[in-house]
């Protein structure tokens, strides 16, 4: 194999260099399947474990629109899955976001009006008695990037209703809306508007910052797009784009670099990409670090201090094929 260098500078996409591979491919070792087939989920490392919750499943009754209530969670240590409490109500493209010693729920689509994409304003709070809704985003946000950050939790980009009604697909639009939670307080905040708004895009902290990569918008397709903000200075800078645009992609960090995993792609043909691509940031330059051994897209990635657990999502573009993978990537 060769090893392709993507650097950036001034925020583009300056040169792509052709190098001999330095290191060999990374590995992809195969662990328990989910109890489910699932697609568009953010799952969250929370008290050591993997938690994913809800999503679009074909395992659900075509009565409930295929949308899971169902929670569940992997422990790496005895490499098995189980069941926490099912959410109240059926929900997908809800972010997870472990914050402190809490595991709490952002917004997502729900079925509601006659459509299962009702954006929804809802925060939950998984506690002792189960899930329970403690709180409403000041307006609805789902399909975004989430991440924890001193005590607060920043939501960025993303879908939410372009008028009135909020029941299907097509009632959402593109947001840059930055939205910061803090949980102590129950307060909102507005922070700085994530520049180029999208759905679908994915985000880690890395280098002290935080980086959202990617994505798409309903009207113009994929982002390449990589912009990072700096939390002292509330405001976006511009890094080298991804490589390729992809959206309804996974990103995880691990060893100071950032891994972006598959997504997919529509036009005059669809279909899931393979690439793995690898961030760093001290260059500001992509990698083609690997290929997925099944490419997929509305999957999750969440890193421990090996490896990276690359988590459900569908093997073809849009609702088919839909997974139950669970495999641990080692660059």
């Amino acid at each position: 194999m060769r090893r392709r260098d993507f650097v950036g500078g001034g925020g583009g996409l300056l040169a792509a260099i052709v190098l001999p591979r330095t290191a060999t491919a990374g590995t992809w070792q195969d662990r328990p399947s989910l109890p489910y087939r699932v697609q568009e989920i953010y799952p969250a490392w929370h008290r050591g474990r993997i938690y994913v919750a809800g999503g679009l499943s074909p395992d659900v009754d075509a009565a409930l629109q295929n949308i899971s209530t169902r929670v569940i969670v992997y422990d790496p240590e005895s490499s098995a899955w189980s069941d926490a409490p099912s959410l109240p109500e059926p929900r997908h493209h809800a972010y997870l976001v472990a914050n402190a010693d809490e595991l709490f729920l952002f917004g997502g689509f729900v079925a509601a009006d006659g459509g299962r994409w009702s954006a929804s304003r809802d925060v939950l709070r998984l506690t002792a008695e189960g899930w329970r809704v403690v709180d409403a985003m000041p307006e609805p946000q789902s399909e975004t990037v989430a991440i924890a950050w001193q005590g607060r939790i920043h939501l960025a980009g993303g879908r939410q209703p372009l008028g009135q009604r909020n029941a299907d697909w097509e009632d959402q639009g593109d947001t840059g809306l930055h939205q910061v939670f803090d949980p102590g307080s129950g307060q909102w905040q507005p922070a700085a508007p994530l520049p180029t708004p999208r759905n679908s895009a994915a985000g880690v902290l890395l280098d002290g910052r935080w980086h959202v990569v990617g994505g798409r918008t309903v009207r113009g397709g994929n982002l390449a797009v990589h912009e990072a903000f700096d939390f002292a200075t509330d405001s976006w800078s511009e890094l080298a784009p991804l490589p390729q645009a992809a959206g309804g992609i996974a990103a995880a960090a691990l060893d100071g670099r950032m891994y972006v995993f598959g997504g997919e792609y529509f036009g005059a043909t669809s279909g899931v990409y393979a690439e793995v691509w690898e961030y760093e940031p001290q260059r500001d330059a992509w990698n083609l670090a690997d290929e997925m051994p099944v490419p997929r897209h509305g999957l999750g990635a969440l890193a421990t201090d090996e490896a990276i657990y690359v988590i459900g999502g569908a093997a073809q573009a849009g609702g088919s094929e839909t997974t139950d993978r669970l495999v641990a990537f080692r660059p």
